[in-house]
């Protein structure tokens, strides 16, 4: 399990724009990296909206936003035109990055245990060390949680 303070997994996964993503070309520019269960589910959307509606803070303090979900590159493209969301997506088909980020969990519904994303997020500074994570994320209000702690890793 990684931790505040940890070095960030370095990772190469496929975005809905067609680019591929890398961690360590990011260097130099803080990221949010939060990861997601599923596209076009009631609290992912509501996520990616809320992170949407704050992408021009992100922007102006200079910090990434990037989405994190096992879904493909083409359910990403749809969800974004969708939703008209301002976040990068990226596909982790494999899992192998939820996996690294220790995201990748067994969960429980009514009763049935399966594997799943843990819906998480890492402010990760420009020297690509995690600065904060939260897990188990509540959506409501997280966005601006967020926010507020990548305007003060900026100052």
């Amino acid at each position: 399990m990684i931790e505040d303070g940890d070095k960030a997994p370095d990772f190469e996964l496929p975005t809905d724009g067609g680019e591929t993503l890398e961690l360590s070309r990011l260097k130099g520019k803080p990221a949010v990296l939060y990861f997601y269960p599923k596209d076009d589910t009631s609290g992912c959307t509501a996520e990616a909206k809320n992170f949407t509606r704050l992408a021009p803070d992100f922007r102006k303090a200079g910090v990434e936003v990037i989405g994190v979900s096992p879904d493909s590159v083409e359910s990403h493209a749809k969800f974004r035109k969708k939703y008209d969301l301002a976040v990068r997506l990226a596909a982790d088909a494999d899992k192998a990055v939820a996996n690294a980020y220790g995201v990748w969990v067994e969960k429980s519904m009514y009763g049935r245990k399966y594997m799943g994303v843990e819906r998480s997020t890492f402010l990760i500074d420009g020297k690509g060390r995690i600065v904060k994570s939260w897990r188990k994320v509540k959506v409501p209000g997280h966005a601006e949680e967020v926010l507020a702690a990548a305007k003060a890793l900026v100052k």
